[in-house]
């Protein structure tokens, strides 16, 4: 059998161009000056924490510090380092991994508290070779409580020769306690400049021609992971047979063209629905994800939207200076109204398609939903639009002109009067305990009032429903029960008055009423304002514009007087404590 040796393995770009030193880490100069303040002025916290999304280097880095507090250098003489050598036997040792006096543990696979107690039993034993023992535990999020909970203490006051250092993905699922016990660094998202000139250097290195449009699609794709940036070249670079373009990035992830993407976006914007589809099917047929594509066209909806606001945004190195320009002339054309309506109905759509038999069939639905929203005129032209039609017919017959401000579903009731109710001019019926009596209530609805102070809701519930008024008089009321009436509810209503005013009130009930019950008239009101509404010009010629639309609800100026007088009384701060001392 022959034997694999070392020089015969391959090794992953992520993992032959992992950073040694922190001249050699990427976008994270504050905590690389951060450290080397701390290292030159022999302040080397005894616990750190470092956090970031996944590829920015937490473990490297954790590792690099390791080195620099091991270091002794080829004079065999040197002190804690931020630039480690790399040569000396601690430094090449730790590379390896197989230091000592270096532990890594990973916490996903080792949670228990017994784990960590290996680690205490260990620390008050001096290090063997190097200056510290360092224990690196990644994924440091996924202890449990007890485990962390055991390691407060050695973590607050270790030996002087124990540095711990922990990496997590997950900072908000660590205890403060812990949080509060160590030196924290967030690492940053890696800019697209860097991760751009990274890719360039590792391909340099490796002599492979990869093109910049090529380097873009990844940059765009790893989202500030430097580990997905450079396994996605070396994906690249394989799918590529040594070189890569951008026609081959596109096909290993299964991405559209942007500038197809930006054509299919122009033909949506115009409300060209038959062109969209067939640069759609065009797109699939090339290996483009539909689910992708959507996506695609949502982050140009952002960007655009954004760039009409911040045009700085525009000297992202990760679009092409044709998509610039593209971009900039979108910018202009389109209103941030028609970009927003865009942007939810792309983000609704998503949701759609996952649920869909087909997500060919949902994007194509989607492209065809986005193309007739296209020609929808803005709100605000539509409304100008009535509002002028009416003034011309308005003038002839000297009818009041519409609210500027009215909406699309609202109508403004400044235009129409609804019909006053005959309990409009109801006031508040007095408290019995105010030393009123009956002969206050001088309406069958100061009887409803007196109810609802009262939170009978029951019983507020009966009435509406099951009482046709025949008689009423202070202390005195006959009705006619519905179908929907309690056998109890004269009796009911007779002990509740007695009980709220303090004088009998005589309750009968009688035949052959005939009156409407209070909720039936509600009913009757309301369907007449729905009439009225219905009747109305500029109602009229909102249901020309919108065939299909339909009244959902009206609500009267008297209504809405009520409630702003309820949203303007004061709020109670506190309500008076029977305990509370003076």
């Amino acid at each position: 059998m022959t034997e694999i040796t070392e020089m015969n393995l391959y090794k992953v770009l992520a993992r032959k161009y992992r950073p040694e030193t922190f001249k050699d880490l990427v976008g994270q100069a504050a905590m690389v000056q951060t450290l080397q303040n701390a290292f030159d002025a022999d302040r080397i916290a005894q616990a750190f924490i470092l956090t970031g999304i996944r590829g920015t280097g937490k473990t490297t880095t954790a590792r690099i510090i390791a080195k620099g507090l091991n270091c002794i250098g080829l004079d065999q003489n040197g002190g804690p380092t931020i630039e480690p050598c790399g040569k000396c036997s601690n430094c090449t040792a730790i590379i390896k991994g197989n230091h000592v006096d270096v532990m890594e543990m990973d916490a996903a696979s080792r949670t228990s508290v017994d784990d960590i107690r290996e680690i205490i039993e260990s620390i008050y034993y001096k290090a063997s070779s190097g200056r510290f023992k360092v224990y690196i535990i990644d994924e440091v999020h996924m202890l449990s409580n007890s485990a962390f909970n055991a390691l407060l203490k050695t973590l607050e006051e270790p030996p002087e020769h124990v540095k711990f250092i922990f990496a997590t993905t997950e900072i908000r699922k660590v205890p403060v306690t812990v949080l509060s016990r160590c030196q924290r660094f967030d690492l940053r998202r890696i800019e697209p400049e860097d991760m751009t000139a990274l890719l360039q250097k590792i391909a340099g290195s490796e002599g492979v021609n990869v093109s910049e449009d090529a380097l873009r699609m990844i940059t765009r794709a790893a989202e500030g992971s430097a580990r997905d940036a450079t396994s996605l070249l070396d994906q690249a670079i394989s799918h590529g047979g040594g070189s890569s373009d951008a026609k081959h990035v596109r096909a290993m992830l299964g991405i559209a063209d942007r500038g197809r993407v930006l054509d299919l976006f122009e033909m949506i914007m115009q409300g060209d629905a038959a062109s969209a589809l067939n640069e759609l099917g065009s797109q699939y047929s090339d290996g483009a994800d539909p689910i992708v594509i959507l996506k695609d066209l949502a982050e140009i909806t952002h960007w655009i939207s954004v760039a009409k606001i911040t045009p700085d945004i525009n000297e992202d190195p990760t679009v092409t200076p044709d998509e610039r320009m593209r971009g900039i002339e979108f910018s202009k054309l389109l209103s941030m109204r028609v970009l927003t309506r865009m942007w939810q109905m792309l983000i609704k759509s998503l949701d759609e398609i996952a649920i869909a038999p087909s997500p060919l069939m949902a994007a194509e639905m989607i492209i065809i939903r986005l193309t007739h929203a296209a020609d929808l005129p803005p709100t605000e032209d539509l409304i100008k639009k009535i509002e002028s039609k009416l003034q011309g017919a308005n003038k002839e017959k000297n009818l009041e002109t519409p609210s500027k401000n009215m909406g699309t579903r609202a109508i403004s009731h400044e235009i129409f009067q609804p019909k006053q109710n005959n309990a409009s001019n109801l006031k508040v019926a007095p408290a019995a305990d105010e030393g009123i009596g009956i002969v206050s209530y001088t309406k069958f609805e100061d009887i409803l009032e007196l109810v609802k102070q009262n939170r009978d809701v029951k019983l507020l519930v009966d009435i509406e429903n099951g009482l046709r008024l025949v008689t009423y008089r202070p202390g005195y009321i006959e009705f006619t029960p519905t179908e929907f009436a309690p056998a109890n509810l004269a009796q009911r209503l007779s002990n509740r008055l007695k009980e709220w005013t303090g004088s009998r009130w005589a309750v009968s009930v009688v035949q052959n009423g005939e009156a409407e019950t209070i909720f039936e008239k509600k009913e009757k009101d309301a369907k007449e304002l729905e009439t009225e509404a219905y009747a109305h010009p500029f109602v009229k010629e909102v249901l020309v514009q919108f065939p299909a639309a339909r009244i959902v609800n009206v609500i009267s100026k008297k209504k809405l007087e009520q409630e702003a007088a309820i949203q303007a009384l004061e709020e109670v701060d506190s309500e008076w404590d029977p305990f509370e001392e003076d």
